[in-house]
């Protein structure tokens, strides 16, 4: 399923993104602040939709050093099958959200597996090798990434002098990787092919 798809099916952008940030965060409690920064909406929106949440019991309120926070309710009628929608969600590098990455240096390599492609075993969401990088603009799209996802997004970060040094060593980690899911948002680097290639054989 993809997002355009859930956050229609829940009738606004902010609700859905917001049911889906308390679904991948059970257990966890959140102020309307807190939200109103993991989830880049607007604080009118999040005000809103708390409390429409709140009201049809999918989310319960608390206090919390007589501050007043969120947590999902696990008993809700519905949230085994709402968990089972978010977790059929597939945030492809399609994404729109993706290009604020490809702007983040010389771009060389971007490969997505993990939460963007409901594979948990994954030991990463993300590899990225990027020569020249500009942090800030690096900061700027992970945190996109991760209002998007609704989650802390582990990723691994190299140039690419090292990427050759991990390609010529046989390197295990990416190794594992590629043999799981994956997909390439860019590949610009013609012996990471002649290396996939070989793992086929």
């Amino acid at each position: 399923m993809s997002l355009a798809i859930f956050d229609t099916l829940f009738g606004s952008k902010a609700r859905a993104r917001l049911i889906r940030f308390f679904l991948v965060n059970p257990g966890t409690e959140f102020s309307a602040s807190e939200v109103v920064e993991k989830t880049l909406i607007s604080r009118s929106d999040v005000t809103r939709e708390l409390a429409r949440l709140t009201k049809m019991k999918l989310l319960f309120e608390r206090s919390r050093k007589g501050k007043k926070c969120f947590v999902v309710n696990e008993e809700f009628p519905f949230y085994t099958e709402l968990k089972s929608l978010v977790s059929k969600l597939n945030i492809h590098a399609q994404s729109q959200v993706f290009r604020k990455l490809k702007i983040i240096g010389e771009v060389k390599l971007i490969l997505i597996s993990g939460l963007f492609l409901n594979y948990p075993k994954s030991k990463v969401d993300m590899i990225l090798v990027v020569n020249n990088i500009n942090r800030t603009k690096l900061k700027h799209a992970i945190v996109h990434l991760e209002a998007e996802v609704g989650r802390e997004i582990r990723f691994v970060l190299m140039n690419s002098e090292e990427l050759h040094y991990r390609l010529n060593m046989l390197d295990r980690f990416f190794i594992e990787f590629l043999e799981g899911p994956y997909e390439g948002v860019v590949n610009k680097v013609p012996e990471l092919k002649r290396f996939i290639a070989g793992l086929k054989k």
